[in-house]
């Protein structure tokens, strides 16, 4: 059973940061591992506006403005993405009944998008 479903869309253009600004939001949005995964990439910015729709995306389906940084998204060994929770979301997601977070990313080089489907 469907829970919850996000979806949203980030123009990467947004997140073409230079050095002091890509300091700051990565504090604010993302988690250290995010931040790893993207930069490790020729093009970061797709990357950080793939994870920031999937965190916006996450955000919708549960319906509730979680921290930006209690929302993060990580890859399986194949390369598929996950949405990680922080401890106080995971009790969210028990009060719930959520079993199971789906998400799907893309991107181009002008915009990324993400879908996220919360089961029972």
């Amino acid at each position: 059973m469907i829970l919850g479903v996000g979806i949203d869309l980030a123009l990467v253009e947004r997140y073409r940061f230079d050095e002091r600004k890509l300091a700051w939001f990565a504090r604010k949005v993302y988690t250290e591992r995010e931040m790893a995964y993207a930069m490790r990439k020729r093009n970061w910015p797709e990357r950080l506006a793939g994870f920031f729709a999937a965190k916006e995306a996450t955000r919708k389906a549960f319906g509730h403005a979680i921290p930006w940084r209690w929302v993060g998204v990580g890859h399986e060994r194949g390369g598929k993405p996950t949405i990680e929770l922080g401890e106080r979301v995971k009790d969210l997601m028990s009060v719930r009944g959520v079993r199971t977070i789906h998400v799907t990313i893309t991107h181009t080089a002008s915009v990324a998008a993400a879908v996220v489907i919360l089961e029972r």
